[in-house]
């Protein structure tokens, strides 16, 4: 018989606490040093910080499989133990459970080496992406991709293989339950595009591709910040190659955007969508810090929040009635002689393009069904690392008709696998599914919502969203939290409906 040195639930508790909250202390750390590593860091500092980052990453990792981590786990999971549990100390032992189990299956060398791998990986993908060349980041995908495959065989896995990267990013997620939605998202899709190129009424876009000074831009952009509700005392917006979203703590989540001089859509949308990341981050329960629960309920349930802000917000009409006359103020030659209606339509047309975070919302998630067929076939064997760039041209003209002339913007273009962020993608389109049930809600039980939003009263859906969702943390699971905010499950149907309306205003599709 197995003995315990833990002589009741009272100190397990105790001695998890402890545990978990050293292991957040140190990846608080690691999020600053990743921060900084993609925003401020000389380049020659690169294999410096690959190996503290390796270091670090260890350490969190060892404490996650340690002896006396597996013990507490065991301990509280026991009927008669997890029974005395409150609702917030079991959800943390279910999280760091389904966590440790996982790594303790990844021997401790092959983990330093691939945190290693992936730390350098960032400045070889920005290389490649600046000069366009995906040769010399495919000897690192490469090998990201074969300590992949290693991990998929170590956890263990049903169906597909790639099931087990999507269980790290939403779990319950397959990609038996994917497919059908996916093609069913695609269905709709392509016959709405067919429509508005067959008999809408195209809006005109020139004026976006004007130049538009990078500095206003910036001045802008930190004036729609804070109005949006991301608190700028606890928090920071800089520039960095990708756009993304860093929470240090809830009292530092750091964001980031990038500029293009002929496209202001690029900064302006993409600094929306990161704040949507960051307002969630920020309004997780400070009680929960230091602990596994202040995270995001999901990948998925994350990207809601940035879709949201981004496309269900920052699109609309009644946001830029209010804030229009501001960006006309920092852009008074390009915009002089745009009306509201006119530009309203014009950020929302619907045009295949080659970069993912710069698609409307209709080709979108066309986008992500490139990258998940990819990413399906780089595991199941069906696709080489070595021809990625031409079967990433191939199906972009499948799905969205139209061939990325350069690496660039083709296959280069996103950071996640520079991460090995396999099974990431497919968040966002559940991202875009669960925004738009959360949007309904939101306007069945607050009718006056464009109201508010028309006279820049933001604060209000701020804090709605932080009662239904973001106090929450990972206190509930992707589907719990879905089904307590808006009282179903996850309902596909919200999205396509919001979509056909929504463009068939914009391309006057009833008066065509």
């Amino acid at each position: 018989m197995k003995t315990t040195t833990i002589s009741n639930v009272k100190e397990a508790i105790i001695r998890f606490k402890e545990l978990d909250e050293k292991i957040c202390h140190l990846n608080d750390i690691l999020s600053l040093v990743s921060w900084d590593q993609k925003t401020k860091a000389p380049k020659k500092s690169a294999s410096i910080f690959a190996s503290a980052i390796g270091t670090l990453s260890t350490e969190t990792f060892k404490l996650a499989i340690s002896d006396e981590m597996t013990e507490l786990l065991e301990y509280l999971s026991l009927d008669e133990n997890s029974a005395e549990l409150e609702l917030e100390m079991a959800a943390a032992v279910r999280e760091r459970k389904a966590h440790s189990r996982k790594l303790a299956k990844i021997p401790e060398a092959m983990y330093k080496e691939y945190s290693i791998l992936v730390s350098r990986a960032n400045a070889v993908w920005e290389e490649a992406r600046e000069k366009s060349d995906f040769s010399i980041f495919e000897e690192t995908l490469g090998k990201i991709v074969s300590y992949t495959k290693k991990f998929i065989e170590l956890y263990g896995y049903e169906g597909h293989p790639y099931n087990a990267l999507l269980e790290d990013y939403e779990p319950g997620l397959t990609v038996e339950k994917l497919d059908p939605l996916f093609a069913e998202l695609r269905t709709r899709s392509v016959a709405l595009l067919d429509r508005l190129k067959r008999k809408g009424a195209e809006p005109a876009v020139d004026f976006l591709e004007a130049d538009y000074e990078i500095e206003k831009q910036k001045e802008f952009n930190s004036f729609i910040v804070p109005k949006l509700g991301f608190d700028m005392a606890a928090g920071r917006l800089d520039e960095s190659a990708h756009p993304f979203a860093q929470p240090i703590n809830t009292g530092d989540v750091r964001l980031t955007t990038r500029y293009r001089l002929n496209n202001m859509r690029t900064a302006i949308f993409g600094t929306i969508h990161e704040s949507g990341h960051g307002m969630y981050e920020q309004g997780i329960n400070p009680d929960y810090e230091g602990t596994v629960l202040r995270e995001g309920a999901s990948f998925g349930i994350h990207e809601s929040q940035s879709r949201f802000y981004e496309n269900f917000i920052g699109r609309s009409s009644s946001f830029w009635n209010h804030f229009y006359p501001k960006l006309q103020e920092h852009f008074p030659e390009q915009l002089k002689d745009v009306e509201l209606d006119a530009f309203c339509r014009g950020i929302n047309q619907v045009a295949p393009s080659f970069i993912r975070v710069e698609a409307d919302e209709l080709t979108y998630n066309l986008h992500i069904m490139v990258r998940y067929e990819i990413e399906k076939g780089l595991f199941d064997g069906s696709i080489e690392v070595k021809d990625l760039p031409k079967v990433w041209n191939e199906k972009m003209n499948e799905y969205l008709g139209i061939t990325p002339p350069n690496d660039s913007l083709g296959v280069l273009q996103d950071v996640h696998w520079s991460f090995g962020g396999f099974g990431y993608f497919p968040s966002y389109s559940l991202g875009n599914l669960y925004a738009a049930q959360i949007y309904y809600t939101l306007k069945k039980e607050h009718p006056e919502l464009e109201s508010f939003i028309e006279k820049g009263e933001l604060s209000f859906i701020r804090e709605w969203l932080r009662e239904r969702i973001h106090q929450y943390g990972k206190l509930f699971t992707p589907n719990e939290l879905i089904v307590k905010a808006t009282g179903e499950e996850l309902n596909a149907s919200y999205l396509m409906n919001y979509l056909e309306e929504k463009y068939s205003r914009v391309y006057k599709l009833n008066a065509v």
